[in-house]
């Protein structure tokens, strides 16, 4: 009997050739760059720098693609962006010390988002590890430590021989439910050094599934079943699961309303006649919700936006399939299902009985119109407007990234993302800067289609670097500038809540003249040619930037009555 731990993948003669007569010049940085490509990696993003320089040098030896960016944080947003759109790890490369901790704040928000990013970093040399100080340029006492609060998991290599089962386990653990960053170091000497170790032919590090407990499922599917009024919440888990249409097949099959969070944007269909869209931040929404006797949350931890800032109190019974363990049960009792949202959702499809409701679309219909009515009591129409204009001026299938700008805030309740994995942005862990290099990030993956950048004068200061980027790789993102001059919606919170706005008015340059001096075309708008010129740039190749001077507000909170 043949066992399948007794099965050994034998080299074929081109490995074995290879493995015997290795190029001259290889070191530890080919390694790097041999065990990426194995595993199919095909581009990479970062910076290099002094102790990284191994591994750069190993990148003209190789036909990875390297797409550099000017700052480390940025580069870390578009590999999210990239494994985002493309469901790959996306490998990021950086140098020790400052270089390392720029990324931080770009692996928080990939880790909130669950997208996965390989990020492999350079050390001080071997013989200056262990926490003494030695005096080394970008010397940290523990680099690492940095980082384990926010990545997936932390590898560190120490000798050459370590490097590719390093990175194919960081790689395996990237791409594990729930997807997210991982730091993989290695110290400069070891990269720098020539290798006997023989040249990488190929990798498997194929991620583990998590499927649902069987009993779980039964009992959640029986409670669905038998709901008076049932209704679901998907979030962003549903959308990195690829499981919209699963998702669809059973709220059609239960006649369940759905609504979807920012982060789930797109992965029900906006116009169905059971989407209650995404408006969370709408007591409308909230009632609706803690009415309902059986509550399914797909993908979502119920966090601060999707509850409606923690004032979502349910009445009802909570089903959670959560695939983030540390989510499960996090703000709310429910039956805690830890699982991939797509595994999840099609157990329940094949064990849930069809339920009849004709009186859900129409429950949906007039909580809509309520919400509607709320919003215009407000006279936001310009706001209501803008968000129109990009709705048609943007293709269906082309992707948008928004920073955290008054109109991003607009978009996560009131735009209709149409397809899923089409509308990014920084909610999760709402840091600014995100919006434009993730498009970045986003045209490399794709480009085929044309992608959006949204953000504020105030959030386009920490990107702007990146304007020779998209010159430099000729990539076509349109960046919409919505410039109010300062952080628009921290002078509203403050006014709102102090009656005044401090250190909120920012001096900012001409961003038409900025834009142009990088060789970048741009364009200043109004409200009333807004939507022909974003419509216009979008259509050509290439970068662009489109200025719109307006003082965008938001609509009134309901978590605060």
């Amino acid at each position: 009997m043949t066992h399948d731990h007794d099965l050994v993948l034998r080299p074929t003669p081109s490995q074995t050739k290879a493995a015997l007569n290795p190029p001259p010049g290889r070191t530890g940085g080919d390694l790097v760059v041999e065990t990426l490509a194995g595993l199919g990696a095909t581009t990479v993003f970062g910076l290099p720098g002094q102790h990284a320089l191994g591994m750069f040098d190993a990148l003209r030896r190789s036909d990875l693609r390297f797409i550099g960016l000017r700052v480390e944080n940025n580069a870390g947003f578009a590999a999210d962006a990239y494994g985002r759109i493309t469901g790959e790890a996306a490998p990021l490369l950086l140098s020790t010390g400052p270089g390392a901790l720029t990324s931080l704040a770009a692996l928080q928000e990939a880790a909130a988002a669950s997208a996965p990013v390989l990020a492999i970093s350079s050390q001080i040399p071997t013989s200056g590890l262990g926490g003494g100080r030695h005096g080394y340029l970008h010397e940290l006492p523990d680099q690492a430590a940095s980082f384990r609060g926010v990545v997936k998991s932390v590898h560190t290599v120490r000798t050459q021989s370590q490097i590719p089962s390093a990175i194919a386990e960081a790689w395996k653990s990237a791409l594990t439910v729930p997807h997210g960053p991982v730091w993989v170091e290695i110290p400069q000497d070891v990269l720098l050094a020539p290798t006997p170790v023989p040249v990488v032919t190929g990798g498997d590090a194929f991620p583990e599934e998590l499927p649902p407990r069987p009993e779980l499922t039964a009992l959640a599917a029986d409670l669905l079943s038998h709901a008076s009024r049932p209704a679901i919440i998907a979030g962003g888990g549903v959308v990195r699961a690829d499981a919209s249409g699963k998702l669809r097949r059973l709220a059609e099959k239960l006649n369940a309303p759905v609504v979807t969070t920012p982060g789930g944007k797109g992965a029900f269909p906006w116009t169905h006649p059971l989407s209650l869209r995404s408006w969370l931040e709408d007591r409308h929404t909230t009632d609706f919700l803690q009415d309902a006797d059986v509550l399914l949350v797909v993908g979502s931890g119920l966090g601060e936006l999707s509850s409606n800032y923690h004032t979502f109190k349910p009445r009802g019974r909570v089903i959670q399939i959560e695939a983030d363990l540390g989510k499960l049960e996090s703000n709310h009792p429910a039956l805690g299902i830890h699982a991939d949202a797509r595994l999840a959702l099609q157990a329940l499809l094949e064990t849930v009985s069809e339920r009849s409701d004709p009186s859900a679309p129409e429950r949906v219909r007039d909580l809509l119109g309520q919400v509607r009515e709320r919003i215009a009591a407000q006279e936001l129409t310009l706001e209501q407007q803008l968000l129109a204009d990009v709705r048609e001026a943007l293709p269906d299938d082309a992707p948008s990234f928004w920073d955290m700008t008054i109109l991003s805030y607009w978009a996560w309740s009131a735009f209709d993302a149409r397809q899923p994995n089409t509308m990014h942005s920084a909610q999760g862990a709402g840091g600014l800067g995100y919006g434009f290099p993730a498009a970045i990030g986003a045209a490399v993956a794709d480009p085929t289609k044309p992608v959006l950048a949204v953000s504020g004068d105030g959030g386009a200061m920490y990107s702007i670097a990146e304007l020779a980027t998209v010159k430099q790789y000729d990539l076509s993102v349109t960046w919409l500038i919505v410039d109010d001059g300062g952080y628009g919606i921290l002078r509203e919170y403050m006014t709102d809540t102090f009656g005044q706005a401090t250190a909120t008015e920012l001096t900012r340059p001409d961003f038409v003249a900025l834009a142009e001096s990088f060789g970048v075309p741009a364009t200043r708008t109004t409200p009333r040619t807004f939507r022909d010129d974003l419509a216009k740039s979008l259509t050509e190749p290439g970068p662009s930037v489109i200025v719109l001077p307006a003082t965008l507000r938001m609509f009134a909170p309901t978590h605060l009555e």
